[in-house]
């Protein structure tokens, strides 16, 4: 898959997402909800997750959870561009996000949950990595740990 393609990443059978506002409604119509940044559903239902650092093969697949949790006292598009932006790095030539659901299974090494029984949702355009990137510039204060 070329860098480009990657952006252009696909899942079949399932709506392409192209903005956060998009991302947003489709939170509050369905729950819960996670997005992953992989090859696609195909490729992790051939290979499933492994902690890189470990090795160690993971009980499900590692996620990050779009529905904001309870404490969140901001508009749901902030939580969700900083969802997105906290695993933008993952994103590669053969890499991109897509929305998934299923059940926790567990807990990853950064206490991210970790899904199995997963049904893809959406798949995620870059332009909406673009337009979370943005806004978490504009609305966080990035690498502000309080000193």
């Amino acid at each position: 898959m070329e860098a480009q393609d990657a952006a252009e990443a696909v899942v079949p059978g399932v709506p392409r997402l192209r903005s956060l506002a998009e991302v947003a409604e489709l939170v509050t119509l369905v729950s819960p909800l996670y997005v992953r940044f992989s090859a696609g559903p195909a490729a992790d239902a051939a290979a499933g997750s492994r902690d890189h650092e470990s090795g160690c093969v993971l009980p499900g697949l590692s996620v990050n959870p779009l529905a904001p949790e309870a404490w969140w006292d901001r508009p749901l598009e902030h939580w969700l561009a900083r969802q997105l932006c906290q695993y933008a790095h993952l994103m590669t030539p053969h890499r991109f996000p897509w929305v998934l659901t299923g059940q926790v299974a567990g807990r990853g090494p950064d206490c991210e949950p970790l899904l199995v029984g997963t049904t893809p949702v959406a798949s995620i355009d870059r332009s909406v990595v673009d337009e979370a990137e943005a806004t978490y510039r504009r609305e966080f204060r990035p690498g502000d740990d309080g000193r």
